[in-house]
């Protein structure tokens, strides 16, 4: 090997040895950092929806494709509705991530455990809102032929005339009941002055249009495709909430919202008129563990779904952080007030998130390491230069037994000899090789003084 690259390769060696501790350092560090921020999101999220056919079945579908874009596949969980969701959410054992909830689950569920006498938040895991999606209206459904026997209009104008008929309030576990359960309470009405069922939305609306059933209450988004069939479908009338405001003003989860005429068919002029309607608002409830990077990811993919507006909410009204029983989150508050990250916009989601969420990171490792790294090349340089300056020493010892006469001038000569032999194997960078000619020259000098030692000697010898 020529020694040029021999002496470059065991400069790179030293080198090596020198950092070597700043390196594992800066390893461990970042291998530290990496693991209590977890920069980078599972690759799979299951979202708790509800009915099959419902409006959370079909917004969860559009969050499947959106995410799938960024190669997150969310799992859909199909559930009886909102309540049983935030059971999912809050239990432990349960696997769900995220999940569609009805404003005002979380006040029944408060209801319930008072009830039950169970201490609300016992063995809960704690949830988070990302926000209001969504409108939910409450749609009564109710049968012209059971109207007539009301009144000659086939109309129920009050809430109170659906006394004694056959409703539906929605399957245990949705939102429906504690919604309609609330309706009864402010017209003054007991459990029993209506013949109740607990039937899921397909069957019930089978039932409702095989003169089953006197009415059905849904609690859903104008996206559900059974409210748009029941809307258009002859022999069936929508209730009207003429008393919406007062709904509203009663009930914090209830908002008074109006159904414009025309918006379902403008064609056919469906509806005829204004419907004044009550509505929830549903949200999007996490857990507090579900990574930020998913989150952000939901409220990205959550703009583009429901921000465009729609039969009840004009365009850039959701999502929003108003209008949520469940304490915010802390990235979609982020979200709310910056958008979406800067980085995002330019770079790939994956690189963008890594940068996002290992900044502060690597600025305090870069804090702590580059004072550090200013020991490396002085030590650098002491490992080099300690190669040349050892010899020093037994150049220095043989000096002083030749000042001394202790020892032979022969004798002398050969442990300088073999000294030399050594110094001229020392292989050091180019850029230290004066200070190796300098211990060259200081090994001649020393031959030279040995040389007129002896000289002096053995002309001494002859006189």
């Amino acid at each position: 090997m020529p020694r040029v690259i021999r002496d470059t390769l065991i400069s790179a060696r030293d080198l090596a040895l020198t950092a070597g501790p700043f390196i594992l350092l800066a390893a461990v560090m970042l291998a530290g950092a990496y693991y209590f921020l977890k920069p980078t999101p599972p690759k799979r999220v299951v979202l708790a929806t509800g009915s099959e056919q419902g409006a959370y079945a079909a917004f969860g579908k559009r969050y499947q494709e959106e995410l799938k874009s960024h190669g997150i596949t969310v799992v859909l969980r199909p559930t009886a509705g909102s309540r049983e969701n935030l059971h999912l959410l809050q239990d432990p054992k349960e696997d769900v991530q995220i999940a569609f909830v009805q404003g005002g689950s979380g006040e029944s569920q408060r209801d319930a455990a008072a009830k039950s006498g169970k201490a609300d938040g016992e063995d809960r895991l704690d949830v988070n809102s990302l926000g209001s999606m969504f409108y939910e209206p409450l749609w009564l459904f109710y049968r012209i032929e059971s109207a007539k026997k009301i009144n000659r209009e086939a109309v129920i104008r009050d809430f109170a005339q659906l006394r004694g008929m056959k409703v539906n309030f929605g399957a245990r576990g949705s939102g429906i009941p504690g919604v309609m359960n609330r309706m009864l309470a402010a017209n003054l009405m007991e459990r029993d002055d209506i013949v109740r069922s607990n039937l899921d939305l397909t069957p019930a609306v089978a039932a409702l249009l095989a003169g089953e059933l006197d009415a059905v209450a849904i609690v859903s988004a104008p996206e559900s495709p059974l409210v748009q069939m029941l809307i258009q479908t002859p022999g069936i009338r929508m209730f009207e909430f003429a008393q919406a405001e007062a709904y509203a003003r009663r009930y914090r989860f209830l908002n008074a919202v109006t159904l414009p005429r025309g918006v379902v068919d403008v064609s056919r002029n469906v509806p005829p008129r204004d419907i004044e309607l009550v509505a929830a608002t549903a949200s999007l409830v996490a857990r507090e563990d579900l990574h930020p990077a998913l989150a952000q990811l939901f409220m990205q993919a959550a703009t583009r779904i429901h921000g465009g507006g729609g039969w009840m909410s004009r365009a850039g009204q959701f999502p929003t952080a108003s209008n949520s029983e469940f304490p915010l989150s802390s990235d979609a508050e982020r979200y709310y007030r910056t958008g979406p990250p800067v980085m995002q916009r330019y770079l790939p989601f994956w690189l963008a998130n890594f940068i996002d969420r290992m900044w502060v990171a690597l600025f305090s490792i870069m804090v702590v390491l580059i004072p550090l790294a200013r020991v490396v090349p002085p030590v650098y340089r002491f490992r080099i230069r300690s190669r040349i300056f050892r010899w020093y020493r037994d150049l220095r010892q043989i000096e002083e037994e030749l000042a001394q006469a202790k020892t032979s001038g022969r004798a002398l000569l050969d442990r300088l000899d073999k000294l030399d032999g050594k110094v001229e194997r020392i292989a050091v960078p180019l850029a230290y090789t004066d200070e190796l000619y300098a211990l060259r020259g200081a090994i001649a000098m020393v031959r030279d003084r040995l040389h007129a030692a002896s000289a002096s000697g053995s002309a001494t010898s002859a006189e």
